[in-house]
C-alpha cells in the first residue's frame, strides 16, 4: 500500500503524474495544450507549491490562481464537466500514488477549490446551466 503524502518531493511527484494524464486527456487536454499552452517545466514548480502549502503547510505559493483561469475561461468556456474531469484525473492519481490523510485531504481540497472556481466563473458569466444534457466534446490532440 502506498505511503502518504509527506514532502514537496512527494507534490512534485503528483503533480507531474496528474499532468501526465491531464495533458493527454480527451476531455480537458486541449485546454492545457490548446488553450493555455501550458510550460509544463515553469508550472510544475508553482503548483507544487501551491499543493506543499494546501497539505504541507509549506507557505511556498504566492496565490493568484483564480485570475489565471479566469483568463482562460475568457478564451474557452470551462464548464462544470471541464471541472469534474480534472477531478476525476487527480483523484485517480492521487489514490493510485498516495494513501493517507494527507491524501484525502488533497482530493477534499480539490473539489472545494474546484467547486469555487466554477462557482466564481459562473458568476462572472451568469447562471449555470447545468443540466444532464451539458456534454463536452471528446477530442484528439498531442500526436496520433
Amino acid at each position: 500500500m502506498p505511503g502518504d503524502i509527506e514532502t514537496r518531493a512527494d507534490c512534485e511527484t503528483l503533480v507531474r503524474a496528474f499532468y501526465s494524464r491531464a495533458l493527454t486527456d480527451p476531455v480537458i487536454g486541449f485546454i492545457f495544450t490548446d488553450v493555455a499552452h501550458l510550460d509544463l517545466e515553469a508550472h510544475v514548480p508553482v503548483i507544487a507549491s501551491f499543493w506543499a502549502t494546501m497539505l504541507l503547510d509549506e507557505r511556498s505559493y504566492g496565490g493568484g490562481a483564480f485570475a489565471a483561469h479566469a483568463r482562460l475561461n475568457a478564451k474557452v468556456e470551462l464548464r462544470s464537466g471541464h471541472f469534474e474531469r480534472w477531478l476525476v484525473l487527480w483523484r485517480a492519481t492521487v489514490d493510485e500514488l498516495f494513501a493517507g490523510e494527507r491524501a484525502e485531504l488533497a482530493k477534499a481540497h480539490a473539489e472545494r477549490v474546484a467547486r469555487a472556481f466554477f462557482e466564481r466563473l459562473q458568476g462572472q458569466r451568469g447562471p449555470a446551466l447545468l443540466t444532464p444534457e451539458n456534454t463536452l466534446p471528446v477530442t484528439r490532440h498531442g500526436g496520433a
